[in-house]
């Protein structure tokens, strides 16, 4: 399914990005890693190059995902260098963690600008190249906080639902253009900007979060790339986490009654440490 086959991946050169592009490059893809820090693209590209087949492309871009025009003139550099895209699995986000009360609007429209909007920009790049070749695939990686309220993530719960809504219209308008989409929900994993959020989170949210077990990148990469060569339109990695989704869709009341009283137990508030 791979062989062969142009993808795009942003948020390339960390966490599950990167071990998505460790898999696809063993499955003949040719590769397009795009991320901000130039120095760790430049380092997955040399580790991933060692192991490519003869013929086997690789490039990395340096993008602001945010500044529509940057993502324009990347694809419009991976087009000349690799060719043009086949995949686009949309992984670049940013998580940040704090009661409502204390988060700053800044933090709320920077989540925005680069779950949903970083999101949005490079579909917009990629239609042409789909429409041209007759189809395509994009794969969004989103969270369960897409799916579903989590104490101390307002800003990236509002921003990860933006990214599913999103899936899940142009998953209907796209599909008569031979594009399909794929909704990636897994919970936390363990990732760079996770390990930020862990010296600072709050009782109630690591409470929370921690209902279910935290996945390695590895598996969430490895979910990932089978649940897109089954077709799977939404891939949840974690038979816990499939638990809690599925709890949550069937039995709302009862999932609400479950969080509320977990989180009864630690409940502090945003004065606590004042």
């Amino acid at each position: 399914m791979f062989k062969d086959k142009i993808v795009v991946i942003t948020g390339g050169s960390s966490g599950a990005g990167k071990e998505m592009a460790a898999r696809l490059a063993r499955r003949g893809a040719h590769l397009a890693l795009v991320a901000r820090d130039r120095e760790k693209l430049a380092a997955v590209k040399k580790e991933l190059s060692a192991g490519l087949s003869p013929g086997q492309k690789i490039g990395s871009y340096s993008c602001d995902l945010t500044d529509p025009e940057a993502v324009e003139k990347s694809f419009q550099e991976i087009r000349v260098e690799i060719g043009p895209p086949d995949i686009l699995i949309n992984s670049a986000g940013v998580l940040y963690e704090g009661y409502f009360e204390k988060q700053t609007l800044e933090v709320f429209r920077e989540l925005m600008e680069i779950n949903f909007f970083g999101t949005v920009h490079c579909i917009q790049a990629v239609l042409p190249d789909f429409r041209r070749k007759g189809g395509g695939r994009i794969v969004n990686i989103c969270s369960m906080a897409g799916l579903m309220g989590i104490f101390g993530y307002s800003a990236y719960c509002a921003s990860k639902h933006a990214v599913a809504g999103l899936t899940h219209s142009l998953r209907h308008e796209l599909k008569p253009q031979n594009i399909h989409f794929h909704l990636v929900c897994p919970g936390e994993f363990a990732s760079p900007m996770v390990d930020k959020v862990n010296a600072y989170r709050s009782q109630e949210n690591r409470v929370m979060v921690h209902t279910v077990p935290v996945l390695t990148a590895s598996e969430v990469a490895e979910a990932v790339i089978k649940g897109v060569e089954r077709d799977e339109y939404l891939i949840i990695p974690g038979a816990a986490t499939r638990l809690v989704e599925r709890l949550n869709r069937w039995l709302p009341g009862f999932s609400r009654f479950f969080t509320d009283w977990r989180l009864k137990k630690v409940c502090r508030g945003p004065g606590a440490g004042d």
